[in-house]
């Protein structure tokens, strides 16, 4: 991955100087939304783009090791052999960007990536995700357990309880904690957007998670009642172009929950193209986390290779 966002020091005068425009914001996720998708061969290039920038997830109660082994191998394998094939993309190495699970599944998901020859990052959600309501001590320890299991990214969540009271300080010396914590592992912070209130919420705590040294900051868990909107997006896109013009530092950015058609994940690819520019077009600086997305963006590019659209179980499901 490229140099990683080392972090600095907390700016509060930049804190209070905040003041987001709700009706610009909105205007502009209408009009994002309102662009015409691309058709035929050049959606088909769009959706392949989307795969490799998918975190593969499942966070489920009931997740066993052989769910998990599946993810893996569905992460590897995204879209069937035979429709690369016929695009001549079979040996460009499309696979997700990675897969995501909760710290106990790690140990599963490495050494079904290791048994199949992949170097395919594992994600871990920690940091009592996905309340984050546990003491402090305990997040850290989660972090830790997750990383000497193998997981090579750690998306954490904030206490928004400090965002809402406007405890900065605080908040930014508990993501520091966890950027420790990750080591070498690249964390995404993830906001909980549906719970922080407002979009100047929002980009305060875009802003006090990329000063502490995330690498990148995540919309939601997926648990929360709303979850990756684009207005929001803009305000998180915006708060990382700030912070890159600022510092130079570049931070990615993954929207999560709720994304489920082929269609939406263009306007995603679109969101960010215009926002943040070709540099960020790519699984080092976006992510999508998602369970079934794959699925339909897979139904999409079998019904351009083959006139007809596929039924469900003709496609492998993760």
């Amino acid at each position: 991955m490229s140099s990683r966002n080392p972090g600095i020091a907390l700016d509060l005068q930049w804190m209070d100087k905040v003041r987001v425009n709700t009706q610009a914001v909105l205007r502009r996720a209408q009009h994002i939304q309102g662009q015409n998708i691309p058709k035929k061969q050049w959606q088909t290039a769009w959706l392949l783009k989307a795969v490799t920038c998918i975190d593969l997830t499942t966070l489920a109660g009931d997740d066993t090791p052989s769910n998990v082994h599946r993810l893996c191998m569905k992460a590897i394998q995204p879209v069937q052999y035979d429709l690369l094939k016929k695009m001549d993309m079979h040996d460009k190495g499309i696979t997700t960007a990675a897969v995501c699970v909760y710290p106990s599944r790690v140990g599963d998901a490495v050494k079904s990536l290791k048994a199949a020859n992949s170097s395919l990052p594992v994600a871990s959600v920690a940091t009592g995700f996905p309340a984050g309501q546990t003491p402090l001590e305990t997040r850290l320890q989660e972090v830790r357990k997750a990383v000497a299991d193998g997981a090579t990214e750690i998306d954490i969540v904030i206490n928004r309880m400090l965002a809402l009271t406007g405890q900065w300080e605080v908040l930014y010396d508990e993501i520091s904690q966890f950027r420790e914590a990750c080591g070498d592992a690249h964390m995404k912070t993830i906001l909980a957007i549906g719970e922080l209130g407002t979009f100047t919420n929002v980009y305060k705590a875009s802003m006090v998670a990329m000063m502490a040294g995330s690498d990148f900051i995540k919309t939601s868990t997926g648990k929360e009642a709303v979850n990756a909107t684009y207005p929001v997006a803009i305000v998180m896109t915006r708060a990382i172009r700030d912070y890159f013009l600022c510092t130079g530092h570049k931070v990615g950015f993954k929207p999560a929950g709720g994304i489920r058609t082929a269609q939406e994940s263009v306007v995603w690819l679109t969101l960010i193209k215009e926002e943040l520019g070709t540099d960020w077009l790519c699984p080092h600086l976006f992510r999508i986390g998602a369970s079934s997305l794959l699925a339909d963006i897979e139904r999409q590019i079998y019904h351009h290779m083959t006139g007809q659209y596929a039924a469900y179980h003709d496609l492998p499901m993760a």
